[in-house]
């Protein structure tokens, strides 16, 4: 009914519009219409659709592409028709700040801050001439500290005029800037020629900020005011297109695409496509400055791979990416005309992304923090020469614990900065966890193995069972312990294959090298040996071991007879012993055994050894001689050559 209603007043006012009615008394039809709209409910109607309309309308005016547009084409033609009135402008600013100051008894502008730079640069050269002589980074920053803590105080002391304070403090900063920009400039790995061109490009720059900055206060139109900014921009675009096809060691096509970047960022600054610009400027310095703060940070720090340095050159590298994503925030946040400023789903996740990335930097920091000590810890833990065998045992297990800590603690930090990040960016972490849970447990039952493996590693960190450097024996596995992972050891055989055996394959350990030895040996020596002196031989044996420089710290108790063992076939079998130090036992038995020989020779003791006894009647001077044969070879053998 209401669409009828409307055609009939479209149809009606278009027919009225196009013929009018003569001036006689109306007919039925329009008095019917006329009563149609003079209902309320048809007026209530038509209202409520012309406000719909009406909102419609500015919506799309005002979150559409068309006033984007328009108000950037408002912008380019405002600047170009100010760019003609910029010198009137300069000129009057200047005349009203020098008129203000003459007015109130002070010199000219330009003579003030003549004065303080003069007074702050005597301070400076007063301050190198009596402290410091040197030509360091560190005393360039010193000396500009000195300048500007001079300048400070005398400026700060004195009451200016109001236009005149204001413009000599944003020349000063430039000043100060510019400076600093040229102290750390050797820092940086450039040529002269390019080191030049930066330090001209990083004047400009730093200039025509402090011009920008005091042409509010000045009264300066604002069209005006972004004229001089563009006409600044536009000779910082120069330079730098100049300095990338006279410095850049590159192809053509590289250098003409770093000019086409370069043109599309000034593009963007010029058109207030703030967030666009910023972007692409820490596209182009963020990685530079950066490396530029740790060539700094190792130059002015003498702790190299200390945890001093690695705190400053971290949290410097925190701080400077921390500003960076502030300052695109604040810009991202104060241009109303931002790219999905007005759609709060695209405000969360630009949001959540910028916490992102300094959830990641902070993960950064500690895991770079927690590494940085397991590895002094496991580099001194390394050290045992001159330590108790308890402080040594006490190394080798820290020596094994370690990095099974390192990679446990890089998993957590991994795993707690993933669930934030998910949570900034607005993903639900509750279900995720849950789902983890039920998951996990899925991967558990259809993995028994490996979590076998896992816990049973677990478990043998807890009992101490072997340690990295230590040789041990579990089924037909041995070797010396190189390392861990979470579910298998890694062992060297000691002729050289590597054994990559899981924890849930090794059983009973057998450790070879835990804190002594007992080595045990026999000899067999002929039936006429005095057992006695072979004993005292023996002591004397390893009376000498013991004070040996090489073998006696080897040693924990020295090398002694026990006895005899046995008769065998062709001599008394004597057994011997000793206790060592683990994993030395078969270089010192090598070393008893040529004593033990040259010993037993020259005090003739002779050595068991299987004889022929031809039959005959005399059998009693056959085997004299036999033995008599031998002795004579063993004493010829035993004979020092000349």
């Amino acid at each position: 009914m209401r669409w009828i209603v409307v055609g009939l007043v479209i149809l009606f006012s278009s027919i009225a519009s196009a013929a009018p009615l003569p001036a006689t008394a109306p007919d039925q039809k329009v008095d019917q219409l006329l009563q149609l709209l003079a209902d309320p409910e048809v007026q209530s109607w038509l209202e409520s659709h012309k406000a719909g309309q009406a909102a419609s309308v500015s919506d799309t005016s005002k979150f559409g592409f068309a006033k984007w547009e328009a108000s950037i084409r408002e912008r380019v033609n405002n600047v170009l028709s100010a760019l003609p009135r910029v010198p009137g402008e300069l000129n009057a600013a200047a005349a009203r700040t020098r008129g203000e100051a003459i007015a109130k008894g002070y010199a000219p502008v330009f003579a003030i801050f003549a004065g303080l730079i003069a007074i702050g640069l005597a301070a400076e050269m007063v301050w190198r001439r009596l402290v410091v002589r040197s030509d360091s980074t560190l005393v360039r920053l010193g000396s500009i500290g000195i300048f500007s803590l001079v300048t400070a105080t005398i400026f700060f002391a004195v009451d200016w005029p109001p236009l005149a304070r204001l413009t000599l403090l944003a020349y000063i900063i430039a000043f100060i800037v510019i400076r600093l920009a040229l102290a750390l400039m050797p820092l940086m790995l450039m040529s002269p020629p390019q080191r030049r061109r930066l330090s001209i490009l990083i004047g400009i720059v730093v200039v025509g900020i402090a011009t920008s900055a005091i042409t509010g206060p000045q009264g300066i139109d604002p069209d005006v005011a972004n004229a001089i900014a563009v006409s600044f921009s536009v000779i910082v675009l120069v330079l730098a297109v100049e300095a990338v096809w006279s410095t850049m060691e590159t192809s053509a096509s590289w250098k003409a695409a770093a000019t086409a970047f370069g043109v599309a960022l000034w593009v963007a600054w010029c058109l207030d496509m703030k967030a666009l610009f910023w972007l692409g400027i820490y596209a182009i310095a963020l990685p530079r400055v950066l490396r530029g703060t740790a060539r700094v940070t190792t130059a002015l720090s003498s702790d190299t791979g200390g945890l001093r340095h690695l705190l400053v050159t971290h949290g410097i590298r925190a701080a400077v990416v921390g500003v960076a994503l502030g300052w695109l925030a604040l810009v991202w946040h104060l241009n109303p005309e931002a790219p999905g400023r007005q759609d709060p789903w695209i405000a969360a996740l630009v949001y959540g992304g910028l916490k992102s990335v300094i959830v990641l930097l902070l993960a950064d920091l500690v895991w770079q923090l927690v590494r940085h000590w397991i590895d002094r810890s496991l580099l001194t833990a390394s050290d045992t020469a001159s330590l108790s065998p308890a402080d040594a045992a006490r190394r080798a297990r820290i020596r094994t614990l370690l990095p099974i800590f390192r990679n446990a603690i890089a998993v957590v930090v991994l795993v707690i900065a993933g669930l934030i990040v998910l949570s900034e960016l607005g993903v639900q972490i509750g279900p995720l966890l849950a789902g983890a849970g039920i998951f996990g447990v899925a991967i558990g039952f259809g993995s028994q193995t490996l979590v076998k493996d896992i816990i049973s590693g677990v478990f043998y960190m807890l009992d101490d069972a072997f340690r990295v450097g230590e040789y041990i024996q579990a089924k037909d596995y041995k070797g010396t312990v190189e390392g861990f992972s979470l579910r298998s050891v890694r062992l060297r055989h000691h002729r050289g294959p590597v054994f990559t055996v899981p924890f849930g394959d090794l059983g009973a350990v057998e450790n070879m090298s835990r804190d002594w030895v007992i080595d045990k040996f026999r000899i067999s020596v002929g039936y006429d040996t005095n057992i006695e002196n072979a004993r005292k031989l023996t002591k004397k044996v390893g009376a000498e071991l013991k004070e040996d420089s090489e073998l006696g710290p080897l040693f924990i108790e020295p090398l002694k007879m026990k006895g005899v063992e046995e008769f065998g076939d062709y001599g008394i079998v004597l057994s011997f012993g000793m206790t060592t130090v683990p994993g030395m036992q078969t270089y010192i038995r090598r070393k008893a055994y040529a004593k033990l020989r040259e010993a037993f020779l020259a005090n003739g003791i002779t050595f068991a050894q299987p004889t022929v006894q031809v039959g005959g009647d005399d059998k009693s001077g056959g085997a004299a001689a036999a033995q008599a044969a031998v002795m004579a070879h063993d004493v010829k053998a035993a004979a020092p050559s000349t």
